[in-house]
């Protein structure tokens, strides 16, 4: 597969990363040098200095019947132009990343499509995306819908109030049925688990769980139900405007923005929030701007370090949650070591939708867990392949793999080692990132 990539910022960079390790042509395309760096020396892809929207560049890099072109520079109006010219040129698909929340909306996809624009990515809409479903189920870390909510992946940090601390896998604590493990994450190492391995205090454990059992689930895990109600953003950009716009119904949410200019455009945007013009990584003006009173605490600036420590200010006002986007991805292990309480990066997120397009048809979801260098992946069994041939038990997966449930005729199922998964099925992997091309075989 032949893939160029227009753009070696923050998401175009990553992504070329991403994909150098697969068995993939990758070219990446930037005007300026410095951004490209060494990148060809230490990754398998080739680099090329040039204009994303020069016919001549495009050629010369060879967009000619590519098999995807992405276009992510920072600037909207030049990834558009540069996937129509790249389709015009005769890419196979494009993809380019925008800025204007209309261009996403269902009633536009054919229009777009027509034009030659196959795909449209909006990195700050999937990150307020998971900022909104952290604070709406905010005894977890992280959540996702599975299989259109026949199952949830509960990502949740372990206290010393968990009843099952301490307790191996083989002593049947966990045959309960209503939710299963499929990683541990402690400290630095993510774990499959195997008979002999225990849930300690201070894990991150990834649980599969069907949404009838999410109570038992939180239970379980000793976790108390926590109403939230006063949220404050710290940084007023896109992801802040995004998350507030569909959380304001239902949450007092303010907003503390230095830049005046981005106030007049939030108090537009979004009516109903309270905007406060001022410097919120000043504790003065936290105090009194009430942090003392807030449920939830979000930062969202450019700056990470900036986000990292104003979380933390916020956790010793006594904030019981807190969510910091944190781009430089160096950090991440750092701020979950502070036990921050929901990290996010818009790169890892793109990413991952991103490389979703590039997997086999048998793959319905793919869902990056920034946390765990790891990814949650949704397979469809198609008739005759090699997973509905044998009972879990006996089915050879990689060792950095872990099934967690399936979905059949819309009822979640949690998976043991005598399950039969059938044609049809939509199969739930926990999986190491490196590893979801060697998962494919077994469901084709």
């Amino acid at each position: 597969m032949r893939i160029v990539i227009a753009g070696a910022g923050e998401v175009g960079t990553h992504l070329a990363k991403l994909l150098s390790r697969e068995d993939m042509e990758i070219s990446l395309l930037d005007e300026f040098q410095d951004r490209l760096g060494d990148l060809s020396a230490n990754y398998d892809m080739l680099t090329k200095v040039g204009n994303p929207t020069s016919i001549r560049d495009l050629k010369e890099i060879g967009v000619q019947g590519c098999d995807l072109f992405i276009s992510v520079t920072p600037h909207e109006t030049e990834n558009m132009t540069a996937c129509l010219i790249a389709n015009a040129l005769g890419a196979k698909r494009t993809l380019a990343r925008i800025d204007n929340y209309e261009y996403l909306l269902p009633e536009n996809k054919a229009f777009f499509e027509k034009m030659g624009l196959n795909h449209l990515i909006y990195p700050e809409v999937l990150a307020a995306n998971e900022i909104e479903e952290s604070l709406r189920t905010n005894w977890m870390r992280y959540h996702l819908h599975l299989g259109q909510g026949a199952l949830e992946l509960c990502v949740i940090k372990v206290r010393s109030s968990a009843k099952t601390i301490g307790q191996t896998f083989a002593s049947g604590v966990y045959n309960h049925g209503k939710y299963r493990i499929v990683a541990i994450k402690r400290g630095q190492e993510t774990i499959i688990p195997r008979g002999q391995d225990t849930v300690e205090e201070g894990d991150l454990v990834y649980c599969v769980c069907p949404k009838e059992h999410m109570e038992y689930l939180r239970e379980e895990m000793g976790k108390n139900k926590r109403e939230i109600k006063n949220v404050i953003f710290f940084g007023g950009g896109r992801i802040a405007r995004k998350a507030a716009t569909e959380l304001v119904g239902e949450m007092n949410i303010k907003i503390i923005e230095k830049d005046r200019g981005l106030c007049d455009l939030l108090s537009e945007k979004v009516p109903d929030a309270l905007i406060i013009n001022d410097d919120g990584s000043d504790m003065s003006v936290l105090q009194e701007e009430g942090i003392q009173d807030a449920d939830a605490f979000v930062a969202v600036t450019d700056n990470s370090e900036a986000n990292i420590f104003a979380c933390l200010a916020a956790q010793r006002f006594g904030v019981r949650k807190t969510i910091a986007e944190v781009e430089n991805l160096d950090y991440i292990p750092m701020a979950e070591g502070l036990d921050i309480g929901t990290v996010l990066n818009k790169k890892t997120i793109a990413a991952s939708y991103i490389y979703q397009m590039l997997l086999d048809a048998s793959v319905r979801g793919v869902h990056n867990l920034t946390s765990a260098d790891a990814e949650i992946v949704e397979f469809v069994a198609k008739e005759g392949s090699s997973i509905t041939k044998h009972k879990v038990k006996d089915v050879d997966l990689p060792d950095e793999a872990n099934i967690g449930g399936i979905v059949r005729a819309g009822e979640g199922i949690l998976v043991n080692g005598e399950t039969q998964i059938i044609a049809g099925d939509l199969v739930v992997v926990f999986c190491k990132n490196h590893v979801i091309r060697h998962l494919e075989r077994f469901f084709k």
